[in-house]
């Protein structure tokens, strides 16, 4: 075996290492969280909140959703929600160049004896939204984009801290 045909093996080798390494550490993707509760009553969302509905989507995966707030191990409540606009840059003649986008979210989780199992908290996402005048028409969507996108971010936040309760 010459030394030229060893090259593409050694390449080879050489590409594969990384890979080898990686599967070796440990590595693994973040799964789904899991709730160390059977049941939870979702309460103080407004009527058809987009917030809620994806939520329930989510919990019901792995817990049953209930209606009553006596029927479940988990009562979580909403206690406020707000979407903001805010301009915080502007051109020289004074028309806007960058908005920041605000979502914030309050809750607390407490058995239906009312025991607390979340204090009052708070999730507070800020994304930052340049505004170019030649393309206006498409920044409304994609303003409304990246706030689902920050819903979804809220979401896995809540599922993240709410597999942290223990009933």
């Amino acid at each position: 075996m010459s030394s030229s045909d060893a090259l593409p093996s050694r390449r080879r080798l050489l590409a594969a290492l990384p890979l080898l390494a990686l599967a070796g550490c440990g590595f693994q993707l973040k799964g789904a969280a899991s709730l160390q509760f059977e049941s939870i009553a979702l309460t103080g969302f407004a009527p058809r909140s987009p917030l809620e509905q994806e939520l329930r989507a989510a919990l019901q995966r792995s817990v049953a959703v209930k209606d009553a707030p006596a029927q479940a191990q988990v009562v979580f409540q909403a206690l406020s929600e707000e979407r903001l606009r805010r301009a915080v840059a502007f051109t020289a003649s004074g028309q806007v160049r960058d908005i920041q986008l605000r979502s914030i979210f309050r809750y607390r989780a407490q058995t239906p004896a009312e025991r607390e199992l979340i204090p009052d908290s708070r999730i507070e996402l800020i994304r930052e939204l340049t505004l170019i005048e030649r393309q206006a028409l498409g920044k409304q969507q994609e303003a409304d984009d990246l706030f689902r996108e920050m819903q979804s971010d809220i979401v896995q936040q809540l599922l993240l801290r709410l597999s942290t309760v223990r009933v």
